[in-house]
Order: structure tokens, then sequence, then C-alpha cells
């Protein structure tokens, strides 16, 4: 199936990029997992590829504020799997990348325009900053289906904004200041220039080196 071929050929390329002869460390943020594709699952495929060829040594999955697929979702299916894992603060991921404790990072798309652009749960572009930073990969994992060639560039998708009050609140408790108002944006997109490879059930694109949707996915 489609997920499957993504993983392999999600995993494959990861190994060659990464080029150590030992299990990875990735990063990976929100679900992408079975939960969220009813199937083998887009990044956390790759991850679970990575891990049934005994090449994970650690994965670090991201809370995902505010509300928290990465600690609810993400964390219970790699329990399942058996995978070691982490859950840290989203604020925790460019400092633990930078430091040198991660070889990679996996996430999933919810929208690529054609010019590779990734729009994602929000949290991501950071992510790719970070691994631009410390020159490790930064690989987004989606199928065909998630690229939209009619849209030219990230700056054309629309970013949904959610209740103000999932960030004013914890659990139904008001945490912020009655006078403060919540700005909740549920994803945000990461430049091409910033993506390094592109994994759909047809292969890997390496986007930041020109490799581009409108280009190779008509």
């Amino acid at each position: 199936e489609a997920n499957r071929a993504m993983g392999a050929y999600g995993a494959d390329w990861l190994l060659k990029k990464v080029g150590v002869d030992r299990p990875l460390r990735v990063l990976t943020h929100c679900n992408t997992g079975a939960l969220a594709t009813a199937g083998w699952g887009t990044a956390l495929g790759v991850i679970r590829e990575l891990h049934a060829r005994g090449l994970v040594e650690v994965v670090y999955a991201d809370e995902t504020r505010p509300l928290l697929q990465g600690s609810r979702l993400t964390a219970w299916e790699l329990v399942q799997e058996g995978i070691p894992h982490y859950v840290q603060a989203d604020g925790a991921a460019a400092g633990t990348i930078l430091r040198g404790e991660v070889d990679a990072a996996v996430v999933g798309a919810d929208r690529i325009a054609a010019n590779g652009d990734t729009a994602n749960k929000v949290g991501t572009v950071g992510i790719a900053l970070a691994c631009a930073d410390a020159g490790i990969p930064f690989l987004v994992a989606a199928p065909t289906t998630t690229v939209d060639l009619t849209t030219a560039r990230g700056a054309d998708i629309h970013i949904e904004l959610r209740g103000e009050d999932e960030v004013l609140e914890w659990s139904g408790v008001r945490t912020a200041p009655a006078e403060s108002r919540g700005h909740n944006p549920a994803f945000d997109v990461t430049p091409g220039r910033l993506v390094t490879g592109l994994v759909t059930e047809r292969g890997v694109l390496e986007i930041s080196a020109g490799e581009l949707p409108a280009h190779h996915l008509r």
C-alpha cells in the first residue's frame, strides 16, 4: 500500500542522508501514524520501517500543543510498537536538535504547494529552521494527494485560526488573565528551501535541491 512504500523509501533515503553506521535518533511532530492515516502512517510510517530494521535508537515526540496529539496519540502508538521514545515540550525541539541529539526530523503534511512549501501542524517551521542550522535532514512524508499543484506557493495556503480557549485554558480551567486574547493558528508553512526531502508513495524529491513537485508530480 502507499503508506508502506512511503515508509520504505523514506527509511532508505534517511539512512543514506544521515550516513552513520548505527540506529538513528529521530524527531517527529504531531501525529502521523495509524490513528491519523488508517494505515501504516506517513512520517510515523518511516519511523516504523526504521524500527522494523532495528535502526531506531530513540524518537523525540513533540507533545504538540495545544491539543497534545504528540503526547496523547503518537506516544501511544510508539508504546504499542515498542519504540524507545521521549515526549518533549514543543519548545524543547530546537534545542534538542542544536545540541546534536537528533540525526533527522520526519514530519507529515496537510498540504504541499507546487514549489514545495509545506503546511503542517503549527511548530513545524521552527523544527525545519533548527534542522537547517544543524545541517541535518528535514524529511516531509505525505501521499501525492497532499500535493496541490494549483497552489503555487505556501503564502497562498489559508491558515486556520482555531478557538482562543485552546491556548487560554488548561483542562477547562482559565490559565491566562481574563483580559488576554488567544492567538491559535492550527498550521504553519515551511518554505521549500528548508525541506531536505519530500517522500511520497512514488519516492523522494529533494526539494531544497530544486526537485519541485510542480516538475515531478504531474
